[in-house]
């Protein structure tokens, strides 16, 4: 029966189980089973926080807003992460970085804070409660990013202020809790609480609490929380000064000190949150008095309309209340009237209990008696001998310390009182005068920090005003009269000093008397003299430095910088002068050891970490007296002229300070001499130096009385030499006007030349109208042989061929000639160049020299009537020009018609060329033919206008003559090519132009050497070299080529036109007609193409050297030079020839 039965299922791990709960939360639809899923996942949260978390933390938090509206569950939800914050202490998975890693889960995702801060505006208790928990646990893993997601969510901080109006104590000390915590750093949390109206709820929330007597622990809290708001936050605490608040700080304060003195027994816990609450008061009322800030004394004079000062100096002095209390009370006060006249003047018209009342009166205030605050805090400090009170006289003596702060009329005040009762002997217990000057042996044994404090405040009231030090000084013992010997109050102290080293009394008198009299003598000569009236008291202090028996390192660096003060403000007028000072000093001390004990005193703990180490009794010690020994303002003096005396003994006594006590200098300046000794020793070099700057001045006057002598005679040398060129350029100056009138001459003759081509230019257009007529009817008959010739063409083709060959050959062999020829001619060309060029410029560099002086007076006075002839020039040489250009385009279409048989004849020999075999031959011989024509024609145009513009023209005639140059050069070529064809175009005009040519040499030849005359000095001559000897090249070379090569062409073409016309007239034929002219045109394209691009490379040239030549001309205008009629003739033409092309 038994054996059908299963066995038991195994079980579960923690780990499983936890998985199962999470997975059951992401995937249950019903609210039950996730709230059961939920409940499971709290029940490990304590013990295996870190498994939880991994699992399930996004799905708890995820469930705060699915199931927000639910409060059980959100109750749930919150509970297990609050347990995720904080497991068991045994929980093996217990960990810091728990903590971290869900702060870190929350507020990286600023919806997660946001969704906590959503639960705020719900009423569920809980909701609000552990949300607001949960909320600083994530705090204080990651305060900075979650104070970042507070500011930035939706109303944040307001939402959290509005929780301290929850009646529900829990849930409001949560809000205060997190509100402290979030309000410690963030200035921008602060003003967003304070603007949330949060000084109010929170005043209202302590009284609501019973005050600071009845209030308990959320009293603390809130005054904490008012603490943040107002630490180093200016506007916050304007916001409470201006709100009214300061009033109910006030009334705080009131029922502090009433409710202490009221005689009820109170439990101890509560005596002791009552304390806590009064003590946290008084500490927020300091922040409001913060020293230096911008905003104190509008606190300080706050406090005392508010009787804020009033109510906390009753509680300092009311004998039922603690003693830390009372201290910090009385430090409050302090705050509140330091650095402000105002309140420091009505702040010794106060009234207090009487601190040395019996204690018996204590709770009847009626019968406790009234003093003045002064009377009272003195009482306080010097009255009282009580270890446990040793806070409270230190508090009342800052409180002293600060009603003497920067008031130099309540100092002189107090210290003419105490020096009325010291000699009227009256208050001895208190006076401080009598206390100094009178020590009792036993009650500096019973009470040093008596003596202490009284030597303290003297300190306070002497450093640094002479007034007081000299009322002081003032103040002696013993009675002339009587016959007792008559003791200053400085040798009294000193004696005082000198007789506790000796009894070995406690250091912190001895302390005391040192640090007064440092103070005392610091930059007070006479008091300094005081000291060393009596011979044995730099003794003594020497002794207490070197020898003293306690061997105190405050003691011996005090005595040895009291040393250094004494010698460092002596003079040699000094009781003991101030070389007798320092010999015993380094006889009896020595400069080491001096040193030494003020950089010991400089690094001992006490004086070096004195603002950090607490100037208070310690109980926890089991001190008999306190560590205090130093005084505040003495250590910053002592720290502050420490570097000064420390070097003192190093200071020659010759050498004395100044030192200026109400506006008398006393003492001998040592910057004073040292100035005298700089100037004495300036003054000693300046004379020497002007002694030697005399001896300079001596030796440069005679050297200046020569110079102006020789320059006196150079400058009458000067003068006749000036006298003799005027003369000579008088005599220039007539030349020149008669090279003038030569220049109107030549202007006048030029001007009938022009007219005489203009009447040939009306015969020659003339002839050209006639001429016209009979090319046209020439050409009708023309294309009628032409049509007859061409069927008798294909027979004549074979001969043509051959006679083609042997004219080929023929021109080959003449071609050839001719090169040989030219190269010889060239040579010797360029040899007699050279030679003509060496002369000419050994011939220009005499002239030039001679004409330079010439040019610069002569230029002025002809320069406006040159600038006259130049403009007459110019308009008439455009109108000759222009008449010229169009007499030769006339001449040529005349000597085309004259020739129209020699071209036919030249038209079919091409045609017969282009025929034969593909008529290749034939067509390159035409397009060449035709191509060297039209070249050759204007490029010997061009050649000859460009050489009479070179002859004519100073400025551009070297450019002009290269580019001729390579004109001669391409029809050199072209003649070799094709000479026949450019004898044909040119027999009629040949001689005309080369007389023309050999007279425009001449006419440049003259106008260059009268031109030259007005050159510049760095141009002329290579200009004129240049001009002369290609001209004369060009000449002669021009002259002989077209003789012999026209010669030698005219017999061969004559030949070759006699048989080339009988054969093409018998042969020619209108098919190859048609076929010579389509290939003829294609050949001329291709050529005109390469032909154009040859003439733009020109033209650039041409332009360039064309703007040169103008900025010539322009240069020789200016000398006073003329530009010449020829030369204009040619700019015309070549701009004709490139509109033609």
């Amino acid at each position: 029966m038994f054996s059908t039965i299963t066995a038991a299922p195994a079980k579960q791990s923690v780990s499983e189980t936890i998985a199962v709960l999470s997975g059951r939360l992401n995937t249950a639809t019903l609210l039950e089973d996730r709230r059961a899923a939920i409940l499971g996942l709290r029940s490990f949260s304590k013990q295996y926080p870190a498994s939880v978390a991994s699992g399930a933390l996004r799905s708890l938090i995820g469930s705060l807003s699915r199931d927000g509206e639910d409060v059980d569950t959100v109750k749930v939800v919150l509970e297990t992460l609050l347990m995720l914050f904080s497991p068991n202490e045994d929980s093996p998975e217990a960990s810091e970085e728990i903590a971290l890693w869900l702060a870190d889960e929350f507020t990286q995702r600023q919806e997660n804070i946001t969704l906590l801060l959503d639960l705020l505006d719900t009423t569920d208790f809980y909701s609000r409660l552990y949300s607001l928990q949960l909320l600083s646990h994530i705090h204080f893993a990651r305060t900075e990013r979650t104070e970042e997601c507070v500011l930035v969510a939706p109303l944040g901080i307001p939402r959290l202020v509005a929780v301290l109006d929850d009646t529900r104590e829990a849930v409001r000390d949560a809000a205060i809790s997190l509100l402290i915590d979030l309000t410690a750093e963030s200035v921008d949390i602060q003003k967003l609480v304070a603007f949330e109206k949060g000084f109010e709820r929170i005043f209202d929330i302590i009284t609501n609490e019973g005050g600071l007597v009845e209030g308990a622990r959320v009293v603390e809290d809130c005054l904490i929380l008012l603490a943040n708001l107002l630490r180093l936050n200016s506007s916050n605490q304007s916001n409470v000064r201006e709100m009214g608040f300061i009033t109910r700080l006030a009334q705080l304060l009131r029922s502090a000190y009433k409710g202490s003195t009221d005689g009820e027994e109170v439990a101890q816990w509560a005596e002791e949150q009552r304390n806590r609450n009064i003590y946290a008061l008084l500490a927020l009322i300091r922040l409001f008095l913060v020293p230096g800030a911008a905003g104190t004394p509008a606190n300080q004079i706050a406090f005392l309309n508010d009787h804020v000062l009033e109510n906390t100096l009753q509680l300092g002095f009311t004998y039922g209340v603690d003693l830390p209390i009372r201290t910090e009370a009385l430090a409050a006060c302090a705050d509140m009237i330091r650095g402000n006249a105002r309140l420091q003047e009505r702040f010794a018209g106060q009234e207090v209990p009487s601190p040395l009342a019996n204690q018996a009166m204590n709770g009847h205030s009626n019968g406790v008696p009234k003093v003045y605050v002064i009377d009272g805090l003195l009482d306080l400090i010097l009255a009282v001998n009580s270890l446990m009170e040793f806070d409270l006289r230190m508090a009342a003596c800052n409180c002293l310390k600060a009603y003497f702060n920067n008031h130099e009329e309540i100092r002189k005040h107090f210290l003419t009182r105490a020096i009325q009762g010291h000699k009227m002997q009256a208050d001895e217990l208190t006076n401080i005068f009598t206390t100094l000057l009178q020590p009792v042996p036993e009650q500096v044994t019973a009470d040093p920090y008596r003596y202490w404090f009284a030597a303290v405040l003297m300190l306070h009231l002497v450093h640094e005003l002479p007034t007081t030090k000299h009322l002081a000084m003032e103040v002696t013992e013993g009675d002339e009269a009587s016959g007792e010997e008559v003791v200053t109050s400085i040798q009294t102290v000193a004696s005082h000093l000198l007789r506790s080293v000796a009894r070995n009394d406690d250091p912190r008198v001895i302390i005391g008397y040192l640090m007064l009299l440092l103070c005392w003598l610091f930059e007070d000569l006479d008091a300094v003299n005081d000291f060393l009236g009596e011979f044995t008291n730099l003794q003594g202090l020497i002794q207490a430095a070197v020898e003293n028996p306690n061997g105190d390192i405050i003691v011996q660096g005090l005595s040895a910088m009291l040393i250094g003060v004494v010698y460092e403000f002596s003079t040699k007028d000094s009781p003991v002068p101030r070389a007798k000072v320092r010999e015993m000093v380094m006889s009896r001390m020595g400069r080491d050891r001096y040193v030494d004990k003020l950089t010991r005193l400089r690094s001992y703990p006490l004086m070096r970490d004195y603002e950090i180490l607490p100037q208070r009794l310690d109980l926890s010690l089991d001190q008999k007296l306190p560590d205090v020994y130093l005084d505040d303002t003495f250590v910053e003096f002592f720290k502050d002229n420490y570097s000064r005396i420390i070097r003192a003994i190093d200071r020659d006594p010759g050498l004395e300070i100044s030192v200026i006590t109400n506006g008398v200098q006393k003492g001998i300046s040592r910057e004073l001499v040292d100035s005298l000794r700089a100037q004495l020793e300036e003054k000693d070099r300046a004379l020497e130096d002007f002694a030697a700057e005399k001896a300079s001045l001596t030796s440069q006057l005679g050297q200046e009385q020569a110079d102006h002598r020789r320059t006196k005679e150079q400058t009458a040398a000067d003068v006749h030499r000036a006298n003799e060129a005027v003369e000579h350029m008088r005599v220039q100056l007539g030349a020149k006007d008669h090279a003038i009138q030569n220049i109107e001459a030549l202007v006048a003759t030029l001007k009938q030349n022009l007219a005489k081509e203009q009447a040939e230019h009306q015969r020659s257009r003339a002839e050209a109208a006639r001429l016209k007529t009979v090319n046209d009817g020439l050409q009708r008959a023309h294309e009628q042989e032409l049509n007859k010739l061409a069927k008798d063409l294909r027979t004549k083709e074979d001969e043509s061929r051959k006679l083609l060959e042997a004219a080929r050959r023929e021109a080959k062999n003449k071609e050839d000639e001719l090169a040989k020829q030219h190269a010889t001619q060239l040579e010797s060309l360029k040899r007699d160049h050279q030679t003509k060029l060496e002369s000419f410029q050994r011939d220009h560099t005499t002239k030039e020299s001679q004409l330079l002086a010439q040019i610069e007076t002569a230029r002025k006075t002809a320069e406006q009537e040159t600038e006259r002839a130049a403009r007459r020039f110019e308009a008439e040489k455009a109108d000759l020009k222009a008449t010229i250009s169009r007499m030769e385009v006339d001449l040529m279409k005349a000597n085309k018609a004259k020739t129209e048989s020699q071209n036919k004849v030249t038209e079919l020999e091409t045609a017969l060329q282009k025929s034969g075999d593909a008529l290749s031959t034939a067509e390159k011989k035409l397009a060449e033919a035709e191509k060297a024509a039209n070249v050759t024609g204007e490029k010997l145009e061009e050649l000859e206008r460009k050489l009479m513009g070179v002859e004519e023209e100073r400025e551009g005639v070297e450019r002009l003559l290269k580019e001729k140059e390579d004109a001669v050069v391409e029809v050199e070529k072209t003649l070799k090519e094709k000479e026949g064809e450019m004898v044909s175009m040119k027999q009629s005009m040949e001689k005309e132009k080369e007389e023309a040519v050999q007279k425009a040499v001449e006419e440049a030849r003259k106008e260059i050497d009268s031109s030259l005359k007005v050159n510049d000095k760095t141009d002329a001559a290579a200009i004129e070299a240049a001009t002369v000897a290609k001209a004369s090249e060009i000449e002669k070379r021009l002259q002989k080529e077209k003789e012999d090569a026209l010669a030698s062409v005219r017999k061969q073409l004559e030949k070759e036109r006699e048989e080339a016309v009988a054969k093409a007239v018998a042969d020619a034929m209108e098919k190859a007609k048609k076929e010579a002219e389509k290939e003829v045109k294609e050949k001329l394209d291709e050529e005109l193409k390469n032909a154009q691009s040859e003439r733009d490379d020109l033209l650039l040239l041409f332009d360039d050297l064309e703007e040169k030549r103008q900025k010539y001309k322009e240069q020789l205008k200016k000398l006073g030079g003329e530009v010449s009629e020829d030369e204009e003739e040619e700019e015309e033409e070549e701009e004709e020839d490139g509109n033609e092309e």
